[in-house]
């Protein structure tokens, strides 16, 4: 079937545009995928991998690429550029009223602020009214009323790009990253401060550090683990703009080995783990391992909730010096040796 035959584009108050099936016009379609691009990019970033869903997923998704942080405004900050995202899936899902799960796609700093996006929209389950007010352990809060089930990102800075190796490009000279963190807030602003870990909004701890609790009226963690899945892809290597360590969650100590993909299907993949939740013993004696000590307890934060972690190597790409726009197949015709990327994503999509 032809992808024009499969996809029809929709505009929601003319600004945005919402990728769907003709047949999941329908009342089919009931989960809802919100696509989030990166850093100065825009909901066209994300066109290949709408059609590709939409496309295997016909009956399943309506798959709705954010427009509201494009080019310049993703230099606004991650918490900015959360409030405009919550925003806009609260505007979708009044006019779908039919949709009853969602799920986040977003790529590079998006997956950051899909991670702001979600502590904003999730509310807690409801109290059981039985004297003692203790939430049922079976029921889990939601997202806009919505059941919670994939949060995926890809080459998401999740430790920052403070810490050394973190930002590939400045080739792990020390003197370089830190004047890099001297200097980013004239290149990228608001963004840059969040992603160095320089912002002091007030005299409070970095975003980054805050987004690894439930704080400020927001559920970070709450929300992340009502999700079904949470999984993130990551470049290990030839990424120049975010590194392995950030984009995985991981400490240099566990950046595992791999090898050549023999998987024909997803000739990219070069491994996959299944982390499980650490629990409090765990995560408050793990070893510091060179990591400075705000990375370690992004890294203990977030390791509170499991996740599949899937890495990536297009070393031997023609394109492998642009990995970070590979993975996500930002462009068709100059990305698309990533498109077995989007395929696992897909094949492994709960729906």
């Amino acid at each position: 079937m032809e992808k024009n035959e499969v996809c029809t584009s929709e505009s929601v108050d003319g600004s945005r545009d919402v990728w769907s099936s003709r047949s999941s016009d329908s009342s089919s379609a009931d989960h809802l995928v919100v696509m989030v691009n990166g850093i100065l990019g825009s909901a066209t970033d994300w066109k290949f991998a709408a059609e590709q869903f939409v496309q295997e997923l016909p009956e399943e998704v309506f798959v709705h690429c954010s427009e509201r942080n494009v080019s310049k405004l993703t230099l606004d900050g991650v918490d900015v550029m959360g409030e405009r995202l919550a925003e806009e899936v609260r505007e979708v899902v009044r006019r779908k009223p039919n949709m009853r799960k969602i799920s986040f796609v977003a790529h590079s700093v998006g997956g950051l602020v899909a991670r702001y996006a979600i502590g904003k929209l999730y509310r807690p389950p409801e109290r059981e009214d039985n004297g003692d007010k203790q939430r049922k352990e079976d029921s889990a809060g939601k997202l806009c009323g919505l059941e919670a089930i994939n949060f995926i990102t890809v080459a998401t800075p999740h430790l920052g790009s403070r810490g050394n190796k973190q930002v590939p490009f400045l080739f792990g000279v020390i003197a370089f990253e830190k004047l890099a963190s001297c200097v980013i807030h004239w290149i990228f602003r608001r963004t840059g401060q969040h992603l160095f870990l320089v912002d002091d909004d007030g005299g409070k701890p970095p975003l980054l550090k805050r987004m690894v609790e439930d704080c400020d009226g927001c559920y970070f963690m709450s929300a992340l683990r009502a999700f079904k899945r949470r999984v993130v892809y990551s470049n290990v290597g030839y990424d120049h703009i975010v590194g392995w360590r950030t984009s995985s969650i991981r400490r240099d100590s566990e950046l595992p080995k791999w090898e050549e993909s023999l998987n024909e299907k997803y000739p990219h993949v070069v491994y996959e783990e299944h982390c499980k939740a650490l629990d409090a013993n765990q995560y408050e004696s793990a070893e510091d391992n060179g990591s400075d000590k705000i990375e370690e307890e992004l890294v203990t934060g977030l390791s509170r909730v499991s996740w599949e972690k899937v890495d990536v190597s297009f070393h031997s790409s023609r394109q492998r010096f642009a990995a970070h726009s590979v993975i996500q197949v930002k462009d068709r015709s100059s990305h698309i040796e990533g498109a077995d990327v989007i395929q696992h994503m897909i094949d492994h999509f709960l729906t």
